[in-house]
């Protein structure tokens, strides 16, 4: 399992899996890295190996998209840039199914797949759908990115050394400034991956959740 961002911001959208390597991060070099371990054990060890690159998971259960969808509800998520950047979620429940079908065909042996839903969105498209399911005005304020990304990098240069979280990173900044927009040609030809939960669906399934325990 690894990561659509292995792919880093996607200046010609929608992106397949030949799309250029372009890590951001020590996670997606990390995930990179991964991808090369494993396939190279693969080709020694003669074991099949699938490797799966995920968008933008959410879900009942998943709270990292949650500061996303459950910001918006309470009108708490500052919009930072033009919001014209491309999204791409993917519904816990269809990824699951994707997992499945590259577990257990044959055609999946060997190849890499990216996994995601069905629709594609802008950020502001993305918002403003989530302030529709949530019944609240979206955010009409923009704020720049760049000061809020120089907070960061001194957020982090002065808490990491000293082994504090710090309070602000530049990789949650980075999420309003690289796109994030995919082609699943090959997954649904292949393997037969067909996303089955819509996005208006998937926010709504996933705000009653965050209400229900709390969160929101």
């Amino acid at each position: 399992c690894s990561t659509v961002g292995v792919h880093g911001d996607i200046k010609q959208p929608p992106a397949n899996e030949e799309a250029p390597f372009s890590p951001g991060d020590v996670y997606q070099d990390t995930k990179l890295e991964g991808e090369h371990i494993a396939r190279d054990t693969g080709q020694r060890t003669g074991v099949d190996v699938t490797i799966v690159r995920p968008s933008g998971i959410y879900g009942p259960g998943d709270r990292r998209l949650l500061k996303l969808l459950g910001g918006v509800a309470p009108r708490r998520f500052p919009m930072l840039g033009s919001g014209e950047i491309y999204y791409h979620l993917t519904y816990i429940d269809d990824l699951v199914e994707g997992f499945r079908l590259c577990g257990e065909l044959p055609a999946a042996a060997n190849r890499t797949y990216i996994l995601a839903g069905g629709e594609v969105t802008t950020l502001n498209e993305l918002v403003k759908l989530v302030a529709e399911v949530a019944g609240v005005d979206p955010p009409r304020v923009h704020f720049p990115v760049w000061p809020v990304w120089t907070a960061a990098a001194l957020c982090e240069a002065v808490c990491v050394p000293l082994g504090i979280e710090p309070p602000l990173y530049r990789r949650r900044v980075d999420f309003y400034t690289k796109s994030r927009a995919f082609d699943i040609s090959r997954a649904r030809q292949e393997l037969g991956y067909a996303p089955q939960v819509g996005l208006r669906d998937g926010i709504a399934r996933t705000l009653a959740w965050g209400r229900e325990h709390g969160w929101i």
